[in-house]
């Protein structure tokens, strides 16, 4: 039995019953569908509909019949006739690898979207959805967290990924956008773990300079701890040459400190929304398990490592219990809480701003660079500098309508 292949295009005002009416008169004639897709902008339609029917009277008639019905339905019909060999053309692209790219800012501007797909253009991938994640802008009132998302599923072979990345890293730096590229595999729709660094990424200070400028170092502190976290020198003697500087600092100072962290806006939605859908979440720090233990309580995380301050007669020694959190050491215990719970190390996310999570973000199945030192930008995938932390939800595919808004 001889058949013919059909492209049915509508368009349209979107009303209630479309769909049925249309593939109603498909039912009728013993059509297949072999492909079916909607798309809808501003209460305008855009359906349609790839289908199979047997030569001859049944295909005429079908034709004749549907645009009777857009007719009725008040929307326009196109077809336009496909060829078997341009048809298994297109089935053949469904083995080609998929990757997801996050566009994400207080607004997106034409140019912005513009340069992205021309990159992807260049490298011959085609676009196969494009979907709006944040709600609906509104051009009147103003919004007190002005955000904006879009997420493209594109297709086909990337040969050299770093490069890939290195253009959209390019594009953010000129044009004031984030642009996250990942890979669309099983473990990216299935992440269950994510795990922060705190100081500068869950918490918006570092903590230990606030305790030297109580201890009145805060000049020395701060200096050894942005070289730290730009990488300029090794994290382990860092930390020691700062700990020395705390020496003498009352206990009672922590407590203060602790009750006034500055959390980093967005970080009570992210945390929320995680919770609801059952991720596991821990803190990774090279800060104190004094104040991760109280953003634990505070926000409900379920694992926190950090470093132990050594405390006698009241006062800081100086000194620390246990081995230091430095980068490596987050790494290990991404992976010891994944082994624990049965992830798979692609599941898991990190999320970090400095040299020393280098190693967790590039573990993960997902590293993030929140608001971070260049050097940490230019070695991950994936970066966020332009809103807060609950960024990271456009990047696990989240829409508005699925995210806790209240902060």
């Amino acid at each position: 039995m001889a058949t013919e292949i059909f492209l049915l295009n509508i368009s349209g005002q979107d009303k209630p019953g479309l769909t049925s009416g249309l593939t109603n008169v498909l039912a009728q004639y013993g059509a297949k569908v072999l492909d079916i897709g909607q798309a809808n902008i501003h209460d305008t339609l855009s359906l349609g509909f790839l289908f199979e029917i047997e030569s001859g009277a049944k295909s005429a008639a079908v034709l004749k019949d549907l645009l009777f019905k857009a007719y009725e339905l008040g929307v326009k019909a196109k077809f336009s006739p496909i060829t078997s060999e341009n048809y298994e053309k297109w089935v053949s692209n469904q083995g080609k690898d998929r990757y997801i790219i996050t566009i994400l800012g207080e607004k997106l501007t034409a140019e912005q979207i513009s340069t992205v797909t021309k990159v992807i253009s260049e490298k011959n991938l085609n676009i196969d959805a494009i979907k709006r994640l944040t709600g609906r802008i509104s051009l009147i009132k103003q919004d007190d967290y002005p955000r904006a998302s879009i997420q493209l599923s594109i297709r086909g072979k990337i040969d050299n990924k770093a490069e890939f990345t290195e253009k959209f890293m390019q594009i953010s730096h000129d044009l004031d956008v984030d642009i996250a590229f990942q890979e669309d595999n099983i473990y990216r729709r299935n992440r269950r773990l994510v795990c922060f660094d705190m100081d500068s990424t869950l918490i918006q200070t570092e903590v230990i300079d606030e305790l030297a400028e109580l201890a009145g170092v805060g000049a020395e502190v701060k200096a050894i701890t942005e070289s730290a976290m730009n990488g300029d020198i090794d994290f382990n003697e860092s930390f020691k040459s700062r700990m020395q500087l705390l020496k003498g600092l009352s206990e009672d100072v922590l407590h203060d400190v602790a009750v006034n962290l500055p959390i980093t806006k967005g970080a009570r939605r992210l945390i929320n929304t995680l919770k609801k859908y059952g991720f596991k979440t821990a803190i990774l720090s090279g800060g104190f398990t004094y104040f991760g233990h109280y953003l634990q309580k505070e926000l409900g995380i379920d694992y926190v490592y950090a470093n132990q301050l050594e405390i006698k007669d009241g006062k800081l020694t100086g000194n620390y219990l246990g081995e230091i959190v430095d980068g490596n050491k987050k790494a290990e215990y991404l992976k010891e809480i994944a082994i624990r719970e049965g992830i798979d190390i692609g599941q898991t996310i990190a999320v970090g701003d400095g040299a020393n999570d280098l190693p967790m973000l590039n573990l993960a199945g997902l590293g993030i660079a929140f608001h971070a030192k260049p050097k940490v930008k230019n070695n991950v995938q994936s970066a966020i500098s332009s809103l807060g932390l609950d960024a990271v939800l456009y990047l696990l595919g989240y829409h508005d309508k699925h995210i806790d808004l209240i902060e």
